[in-house]
This record gives C-alpha cells, structure tokens and sequence, in this order.
C-alpha cells in the first residue's frame, strides 16, 4: 500500500500520479488543481485527454451510466482545463462539443477515481495517455508510479484497519467519568476516537452504543443547518444515563465526503438541490461512509453486543455485518429547525432514516 499512500498526498499536493495497468498506463490529475506539470499530457491527437466522473455525477449531467466512465475531451490548454473542472462539479451540463462519446473507464481510471476519494479532493479525474516527456520525469523520479490493483483497492482497505494509539481519561459534562481511546487508520490519514463512557465491567447488557460521524459545523460551532451537534450531546447523555457505554466519533465528515465536498455540497443545497442531489452533483453515492473499522473499534474496547442509538437503518446492517450484534436500536434526536427541516426531510425520504416522530411532531 505504500505507493498508493504516497499516491494520495501527491494528488492532494497538486502532482499527477502515474497509474500502471494492463489495459493502459494512464497519468492521473485531480480536476480540483493545476500545475505546468499537466502540460506534458497535451497529445497531438483530439480525444487523448479525457475526463473521468463516477456515476453519480453522470447521471445528474444527464448522461447515465451502468458505471463510472470516461469522456474524452476535444478541447486542450490551460482555459480548457480550468473548464474541465467546472465541468465536473458544478450544476449545469456541458456544451455538447466540449466530450466525445461517452467510453467505459479502464482500470487507471477507476483507481484514479479511488485515490481522489481517499484524498477527499472531488472525485473526477483529467486521465491522459503516458507521454515521452512524462516517461522521463517518472524515470527520474517526481512522477510516482503505482499499480492500478493496488491503487483501486486503497481507499477500502485503508479506511478497514486501524491501530489502537493512545487513551486517556476526559471527563466530560455530561459523562464526568469517559475516557477517549484514539484508533488510527492503516495509512495514518484519519484518526477516530472511541469515547469509553462508565466502568465497561458495570456496562448493562447489550451495551449502549453511538456510531457518530464527525461535523466540525454541528458539533464544535452548532450549525442550524442539521442536528448533529445536539444528536452528539444527547447520545453522550444518554449513554451515561443507561449506565455506561460507547460513542464512536469518526472521521467521516460529510458522510465520509470531507469537509471541503461537505461545503460545495452546501453551496449546492443553496441553488436547490437536497442534500442527496448535492452529493450526487459532486460525485458522491449518498453515503460513502464504511463501518468495519467501527466495529474493529467496539471490538477492541470489549463490544460485541450492543444497544445502537442511531435513526439510521444502514448502520445497523453495517455492524451486523461485521460480527457486532445489534440486540435493540434506540432513536436519538436533534431540534427540528427552519433550517434543518428540509435536510432532515431529504434524509427521511431519500435515505431511509427513521425521523418520523420527529418530523411529525412539529408538523
């Protein structure tokens, strides 16, 4: 995994990657960036650069697709990159001169599309074919080379193991007697914390759990625009009131988006689009979170079966399968707000989440 690692801290610096595969050796530039270096991709020939989009994008331009794919770009230079870009995250569709025919995406595409997702940039890709003066500057050393197979496989694999760091006791308002261990995931990019809560020999049976997913607007600075702030409170207190137990805080902002998508995806919601519909512009499936790097957390602070407080369906399903048995779920909630009204709607229409006694009681 290491040159995949490496592969990722290049594209979130600015640098194209080298991406080796046996159907085609592909140069890799993340749309969100320029440099000079992309020069070196120009061909002689048209549809040699191309632009690569996951699903969900190409089905908000209009342009559905069984799989992510690839549209080759008949226009060159440092203008047409910058409209590439646009291109790939903003809300309109393309001039219909701008792309060739639509083409499935090989397998340099698709990994460059993984290793955008684990760097959290936009997950589009400007792909070119592996030119002399690119061959020299890789020989020489700048250019990382990966192999596709392990590109395409970083991000799950990654973000699936994590390692047991450090801990120490915090007390907190709501939970005087907590304790923080902090797991780190296998490439060290994202680090998640375990919040022990109580003594786990006095934890009743099943144990109390929350699965909450990192907002720096709701939880640290208490955007209206959701209710994740209050929900993570709320879950700390309830936990405590049912004796003890954990709540997982993990770094899967957005969900799992980031925080830059997070807030293009605002800006998005703004122009009128939900929060399902914003993602989808971007790129994203709806969630893009994983849990088995959850369930390897609960494991290992002494969790196999447990009580989830959570409105969310899918996460039930991801522990149970990930050998962590969910004996009873418990709904926790938020302030319905003017603001978070629509988003938690979208959330209960689009997402299967189980906000009705919320939702309806100030309806």
């Amino acid at each position: 995994m290491h040159q995949s690692e490496r592969a990722v801290f290049d594209l979130r610096r600015g640098l194209p990657v080298l991406i080796r595969a046996a159907d085609g050796d592909r140069v890799a530039y993340p749309v969100e960036r320029g440099s000079a270096l992309l020069d070196a991709l120009e061909p002689a020939e048209d549809a040699a650069l191309a632009l690569v989009l996951r699903r969900p994008r190409l089905a908000a331009l209009g342009l559905p697709a069984d799989d992510d794919a690839r549209l080759p770009a008949r226009l060159r230079g440092p203008i047409a990159r910058d409209r590439l870009a646009a291109w790939a995250t903003g809300d309109g569709r393309p001039a219909d001169d701008a792309f060739g025919p639509l083409e499935p995406a090989g397998s340099a595409d698709r990994a460059a599309l993984a290793l955008m997702r684990r760097a959290r940039l936009i997950p589009a890709a400007i792909t070119g074919p592996v030119t002399p003066e690119l061959e020299a500057l890789a020989e020489r050393g700048p250019l990382l080379r990966v192999e596709a197979t392990e590109a395409a496989d970083c991000a799950d694999q990654a973000a699936d193991r994590v390692r047991r760091v450090s801990e120490a006791p915090v007390p907190l308002a709501d939970a005087p007697d907590s304790r923080f261990v902090l797991f780190r995931e296998a490439d060290g990019l994202r680090e998640h914390i375990a919040v022990v809560i109580g003594q786990p020999e006095s934890w009743p049976d099943p144990v109390p759990v929350r699965l909450h997913s990192a907002c720096l607007t709701g939880d640290l600075f208490g955007s209206l625009r959701c209710d994740c702030g209050e929900q993570l409170r709320n879950a700390v207190a309830t936990i405590a009131r049912l004796g003890g137990g954990v709540l997982l805080y993990l770094d899967q902002e957005g969900r799992g988006i980031g925080l830059a998508n997070k807030l293009r995806a605002y800006t998005l919601q703004d122009a009128g689009h939900d929060t399902v519909d914003a993602d989808g512009l971007l790129g994203f499936h709806h969630d893009e979170r994983r849990f088995a790097s959850a369930a390897s957390m609960l494991e290992s602070v002494g969790v196999k079966r447990c009580r989830l407080l959570t409105n969310n369906p899918s996460k039930i399903e991801a522990l149970t399968a990930h050998g962590i048995e969910v004996h009873a779920r418990e709904a926790v909630y938020g302030r319905l707000t003017e603001q978070n009204r629509r988003y938690l709607s979208a959330k209960a229409e689009r997402s299967g989440h189980l906000l009705d006694d919320v939702l309806d009681a100030e309806s």
